[in-house]
């Protein structure tokens, strides 16, 4: 008989973020690890090692931390993910690990890394209409990525910015985001009629460091990247976007989308929403965009207009953003700018549809479709 494995809990991988306090028979004792966060709150990603055919408890200290469709587990080092199912208590959950599992992550939300971007854009490699170009370093001599896709030729009737995780933790963003690409260079009328008329910007990783190093992002000291849209920023990448993007629009660029994720559970954190401006004539478009990706809308995971958040409302008021200035509060004084707007995509329950990255996808599709009809009426 082969000798028992010893048990190894660690987050010493690309994305991990764990703390064990302690092990007693089999019940472990861990948290999340908060690190430069302000508060709490409730990303982590771990790997296990050592526990085939054993059964444990993993139980969390620091909050209720698991989410609506209980973790994310990853049977073959973080490729592939499928929720665990709904827990009892929303600070442990059980797990029993097969027999041959002798590596098994484990998640809050289904991870989404530079391992994952890369592999994703490999499909596109020479393809006219797609650019991977270089925004700048990050503090910790990193690459952050910036995409151009669409009409590169500079006479694209309008410009469109995308950006993506300026809270490192959240994860489900990126999957959207992946279809978003796919449906610009798809060979359908909606890549061939935006790729007529539409010039791309996608700024991926936006606290690229915070991604790869598994940190929470949202609530960073002394301020997150999203509230570093001021007169002086402090992390490369916000202040390279700022430098940018006046100059890449050129007075052409119409809208500026920011993909998020929001809580855990509960109100306004289980259904897709806009996040209402406090400009009239901002929020006015957000409504008339809203209206549109509902009509157009095909995937599994259903916007409903009505769920957008109105300025003014539960979290969404000026005391949130005290702290700095959010990228679509800057965006949308930007010139030739209709349209800026934060969306909020769920990590794991939309409208009761689970999300994973194939909904996700299908639902950055959806934009992408909204995206065409919308600028279609823009002159």
């Amino acid at each position: 008989m082969p000798a028992k494995q010893r048990l190894s809990i660690d987050a010493d991988f690309p994305g991990g973020n764990i703390v064990v306090e302690r092990v007693e028979g089999q019940v472990v004792y861990l948290h999340q690890d908060l690190r430069d966060t302000r508060g709490n709150w409730f990303w982590w990603h771990f790997r296990v090692r050592g526990a085939a055919g054993r059964t444990l408890t993993f139980r969390f200290t620091r909050g209720k931390v698991i989410g609506v469709r209980g973790p994310a587990v990853s049977l073959d080092e973080g490729r592939s993910w499928a929720w665990l199912g709904k827990c009892p208590d929303a600070g442990s959950f059980t797990y029993r690990f097969p027999a041959d599992a002798h590596s098994v992550r484990f998640a809050f939300a289904m991870p989404y890394l530079q391992a994952n971007l890369e592999e994703f854009l490999k499909r596109f490699a020479g393809n006219p209409a797609f650019r991977l170009e270089r925004l700048c370093g990050t503090r910790k001599g990193r690459t952050a990525e910036r995409i151009r896709l669409g009409r590169l030729d500079g006479r694209a009737r309008h410009r469109v910015a995308i950006t993506c995780r300026h809270h490192a933790c959240e994860s489900l963003a990126s999957y959207a985001l992946e279809g978003i690409i796919e449906a610009i260079l798809a060979e359908n009328p909606t890549g061939r009629r935006l790729r007529e008329n539409v010039e791309f910007l996608v700024v991926p990783f936006v606290d690229k460091d915070g991604v790869e190093d598994g940190d929470q992002g949202k609530n960073r000291k002394p301020h997150d990247h999203n509230r570093d849209y001021g007169e002086e920023p402090i992390y490369p990448t916000v202040r390279a976007i700022k430098e940018l993007l006046p100059r890449w629009g050129a007075g052409r660029l119409r809208v500026a989308l920011d993909l998020h994720c929001p809580y855990i559970r509960g109100a306004h954190n289980e259904v897709i929403y806009l996040v209402g401006s406090a400009e009239p004539r901002i929020w006015a478009e957000q409504q008339r965009f809203g209206q549109i990706l509902e009509r157009v809308q095909t995937g599994p995971l259903k916007y409903r207009a009505a769920d957008n958040l109105p300025f003014g409302k539960a979290w969404n008021t000026e005391r949130n953003f005290a702290g700095g200035v959010s990228f679509s509060r800057w965006a949308s004084r930007l010139p030739g700018i209709v349209l800026a707007t934060t969306i909020e995509i769920p990590y794991a329950n939309a409208s009761g549809r689970e999300v994973n990255p194939a909904t996700a996808r299908a639902f950055g599709r959806d934009l992408a479709g909204a995206l065409r009809h919308y600028l279609a009426r823009l002159p």
